[in-house]
C-alpha cells in the first residue's frame, strides 16, 4: 500500500503581533506515535498578521525499503495510518538570538482524512499541549488549510506492463506530444504533479535522458525568441528540475555545503543597502565581506564541473544541441539554455533556501538569510551571461556591487564550466556543434612504442582535450601526431613514481593494453587532467575495473611482478567521481501513481480525445475549450489516448476487484475494523450503493 497526500497551507488571519512585528511562516509535519517526518516550511511573509501562503507540501506513507527520506514513512500495517496526524505550526521569524516565536498549532488526524479524499476548512490555532489550560485559543488567530489524501494499493509488476511500456516508449513517439508521458503533463492541473512520478519512472528504467531530450527539443522548436528559452513552467522545465533534485543532491552537498555552513555560523555583516545598515557597520567592509563570499562560491561552482552527475551532463548536452540547431545565428543560446537550469534553477535556489535542499537543517536566521539572498542574486546574474548585467538589478546598490565582477575572467569561467557540464563523450554524428575544447597545455609524454623498434623516450608535447578526442602535437596549432577517441579511453589513473623516477605522472589506458604515460607540470595540473579525462570517458562501456599502478619494464610489471604484459590489473580503478548516483526507486509504485493521475483526470483525457477529433475533421478556428492542449498530430495523439484509457480502465477493474475481495474477507467487529469504525461503515455504505447501481 502507498498513501500519498498533500497539504496546501492557504492563509491565516488575525495572528498575534509579537514585539511590534509579525513575520509569520508555517511548518508542516507528518507525525506518528513514536516519530515524525522532517518539517517542511513555507516562505516567511514579512510585516503581516494575515499572511497568504498557498504553498503545497507532499507526503508519502509506504511499506519499508521503498525510500529512505525523512519525509517518507515506513509502516508495517496500513492500520498504523490511523495513529498518524498532520501538524501545522505557525512561527514568527524573529531577529532575537533566542530563536523564532511559536504562534500556535493545529493537529489533523489522518483517520479523519481517510473518510474524505479532499478536505478544506478554517481552524482555530491551538496552544501547545503543555497542560496550561489558561490560554485562550481565540487569541492565537486562525488558519485555512486544504489537505488532499490519496491511498493507493500497488500490485505486482506484471499488472502494470501495458501502461508502463506505453509510458517508457514516449521518447520514441513522433511527435513526442502524442506520447503518453507528454499527455499526462497536458491533463494534470500542475505540471509538477506529472513530473515527479514520470522522472522517477524514467530514471529507474534508464530512459530519462532520451525522454527529456525529446520534450526539450519539441519545446525549443515552439520557442520564437532565444531570450525566453526554457523560461516557462513547462513539463520540460519541471522534469529537469526534478531530475536535478534527485540526481544532484550529492553534488550540491560536496559543492556548496562547506561554505554555506561557514556563512550560517560566522555571521559576517554583508548588508550593502545603505538604508538597512545597522549602527556601527561600515558599508565598504560589508561589501568586501560579501565580495569574498561571492568569489568563493563562484569559484567552487565553476571548478565543480568534474563532479556534475553524468545524467545531468547528458541532459545539458541535449539542451545545448537543440538550442544551437534552433537558433544558429545566436552564439550565446547554447550557453543560456544550460545556465537557465544549472544556475537559475539549481545553484541559486540552493543558496537562497539551503534548508529546502538539505544543506542546512533549519531556515536561516534573518541576517544570514539576507546574506544568502545577496549572494544568490549575484551568482544568478554571473551565470546568466547577459550582456547588460548591471541593468538586471532594480536596486542601485546591487548594480554598484556588481561592478566588482565586470571582468572577462568571470564570463570565461562560466563558459568553461558550461562547456564541461554540457559536453558528452558520446559522439552524435548529427551534431552541428564543433568539438568543445575542455583543456589544453604542454606536458611530457613517453613514447607509446607503436613501432617495434625505437626508443621509448620522453618528449614535450602540446596536449588538447575536446569532448570528442584527446590529442597531442609538437606545438600549439600543429597537426596532431596522435589522436585518441574518447570512447577508446578505458581508464585514467596515477602512475607510481618508482616507474620512471618522475613525479606527477599519470596513465591513459587504451584497448589492447596500450598505455600513454604522461608527466604534468605539477601535482595540481596532474589531478586536473586526471579528473577531466575521467569525467569525459566515464560512460564508456568497456571501462576497466582494475589497472596496474606501475609500468611494465624489463619483462615484468613493477607493481605485482607479473611477467606477461597482458596480465589483468592488480589494483581496483579509483573512478573517484560521484557521477552516477544510485537512486532507490520503485517503478511499480511510480506507475501506480501515474495510473491514479490518469484516473483522476479522466474527464480531461476524454476532452482531449474530442479535441483530436475536432482537429482531424475541422480545420477552422480552434474551440476555446480545446486550445489548452498541445496536439501536433491528432491521429497519433488519439491512438495514444485510446491506449491510455484502455490501460487505466483495466487497472481500475483490478482495483475494484481487490477492494471487493478485501471487503468480503474483513469482518465488522474484528480487531482490524471494530464496531464504531466510521471509515468502515462509510465503505459498507459505498459498496451497497455500488451493488444497488449494478443491479
Amino acid at each position: 500500500v502507498c498513501i500519498f497526500f498533500f497539504s496546501r497551507v492557504l492563509e491565516c488571519q488575525g495572528l498575534p503581533i509579537v514585539n511590534g512585528q509579525c513575520d509569520p511562516y508555517a511548518t508542516v509535519t507528518l507525525a506518528g506515535p513514536s516519530r515524525q517526518s522532517e518539517a517542511k516550511k513555507t516562505k516567511v511573509k514579512k510585516k503581516t498578521n494575515n499572511p497568504h501562503f498557498d504553498e503545497v507540501f507532499y507526503f508519502e506513507v509506504t511499506r519499508p525499503s521503498s525510500y529512505n527520506k525523512k519525509s517518507h514513512f515506513d509502516i508495517e500495517d496500513v492500520d498504523e495510518v490511523d495513529k498518524m496526524e498532520i501538524r501545522v505550526d505557525l512561527w514568527n521569524a524573529s531577529n532575537l538570538k533566542f530563536g523564532d516565536e511559536f504562534l500556535g498549532e493545529l493537529r489533523l488526524p489522518l483517520k479523519f482524512l481517510r473518510q474524505s479524499s479532499s478536505y478544506e476548512a478554517w481552524y482555530f490555532l491551538q496552544p501547545r499541549d503543555n497542560g496550561n489550560k489558561s490560554l485562550k485559543p481565540d487569541d492565537l488567530g486562525s488558519l485555512r488549510l486544504n489537505v488532499v489524501y490519496t491511498e493507493d494499493h500497488v500490485f505486482s509488476s506484471d499488472y502494470y506492463s501495458p501502461l508502463r511500456d506505453l509510458l517508457l516508449k514516449s521518447a520514441d513517439v513522433e511527435p513526442v506530444s502524442a506520447s503518453a508521458a507528454h499527455i499526462l503533463g497536458e491533463v494534470c492541473r500542475e505540471k509538477q504533479e506529472a513530473a515527479i512520478p514520470l522522472v522517477r519512472l524514467f530514471l529507474h528504467y534508464g530512459r530519462i535522458v532520451p525522454f527529456i531530450s525529446a520534450i526539450a527539443n519539441a519545446e525549443v522548436k515552439r520557442t520564437q525568441d532565444p531570450n525566453t528559452i526554457f523560461r516557462g513552467n513547462s513539463l520540460t522545465s519541471k522534469c529537469i528540475d526534478e531530475t536535478m533534485k534527485l540526481a544532484g543532491m550529492h553534488y550540491l552537498q560536496v559543492t556548496l555545503k562547506p561554505i554555506i555552513d561557514e556563512i550560517c555560523q560566522v555571521h559576517k555583516p554583508c548588508e550593502i543597502d545603505p538604508v538597512k545598515l545597522k549602527d556601527g557597520e561600515n558599508l565598504e567592509n560589508n561589501r568586501e565581506n560579501l565580495r569574498q563570499y561571492v568569489d568563493r562560491i563562484f569559484t567552487v561552482i565553476t571548478k565543480s564541473g568534474v563532479s556534475c552527475p553524468t545524467v545531468m551532463c547528458d541532459i545539458f548536452f541535449s539542451l545545448r544541441e537543440s538550442a544551437a540547431k534552433r537558433f544558429q545565428g545566436d552564439l550565446d543560446v547554447r550557453y543560456t539554455a544550460v545556465s537557465s537550469f544549472i544556475f537559475l534553477r539549481f545553484f541559486a535556489p540552493a543558496i537562497l533556501s539551503p534548508n529546502l535542499f538539505q544543506l542546512t537543517p533549519h531556515h536561516p536566521d534573518p541576517q544570514t538569510s539576507r546574506t544568502l539572498t545577496l549572494i544568490s542574486k549575484t551568482i544568478q546574474t554571473l551565470g546568466s551571461l547577459s550582456k547588460s548585467k548591471s541593468a538586471n538589478f532594480k536596486e542601485s546598490y546591487m548594480a554598484t556591487f556588481y561592478d566588482y565582477f565586470n571582468e572577462q575572467k568571470y564570463a570565461d569561467a562560466v563558459k568553461n564550466f558550461l562547456d564541461l557540464i554540457s559536453s558528452s563523450g558520446r559522439r552524435d554524428h548529427k551534431s552541428i556543434e564543433q568539438p568543445i575544447l575542455l583543456k589544453e597545455g604542454f606536458m611530457i609524454k613517453r613514447a607509446q612504442g607503436r613501432k617495434r623498434f625505437g626508443m621509448k623516450n620522453f618528449k614535450k608535447r602540446w596536449f588538447r582535450l575536446t569532448n570528442h578526442e584527446f590529442t597531442y602535437q609538437k606545438s600549439k596549432g600543429d597537426h596532431p601526431l596522435c589522436s585518441i577517441p574518447i570512447e577508446n579511453i578505458l581508464a585514467v589513473e596515477r602512475l607510481e613514481e618508482e616507474s620512471f623516477k618522475m613525479k606527477n605522472m599519470f596513465q591513459v589506458i587504451q584497448p589492447e593494453r596500450r598505455v600513454l604515460y604522461i608527466q604534468a607540470n605539477n601535482c595540481v595540473e596532474a589531478k586536473d587532467w586526471i579528473d577531466i579525462l575521467t569525467k569525459v570517458s566515464q560512460c564508456n562501456k568497456k571501462r576497466l575495473t582494475v589497472y596496474h599502478p606501475s609500468a611494465y619494464l624489463n619483462g615484468h610489471w613493477l607493481c605485482c611482478k607479473a611477467t606477461a604484459d597482458n596480465t589483468p590489473g592488480c589494483t581496483p580503478c579509483t573512478g573517484g567521481l560521484p557521477a552516477n548516483i544510485q537512486l532507490d526507486i520503485d517503478g511499480d509504485r511510480e506507475t501506480e501513481r501515474i495510473y491514479s493521475l490518469f484516473n483522476l483526470y479522466m474527464p480531461k483525457l476524454e476532452k482531449m480525445q474530442e479535441a483530436c477529433g475536432s482537429k482531424s475533421v475541422y480545420d477552422g478556428p480552434e474551440e476555446e475549450e480545446y486550445s489548452t492542449f498541445i496536439i501536433d498530430d491528432p491521429k497519433e495523439t488519439y491512438k495514444t489516448l485510446k491506449l491510455i484509457i484502455e490501460g487505466v480502465g483495466t487497472l481500475e477493474q483490478e482495483h475494484a476487484q481487490y477492494k471487493r475481495d478485501k471487503f468480503k474477507k474483513t469482518k465488522y467487529g474484528s480487531q482490524e475494523h471494530p464496531i464504531g469504525d466510521k471509515s468502515f461503515q462509510t465503505y459498507i455504505r459505498q459498496q451497497s450503493e455500488i451493488s444497488a447501481h449494478s443491479i
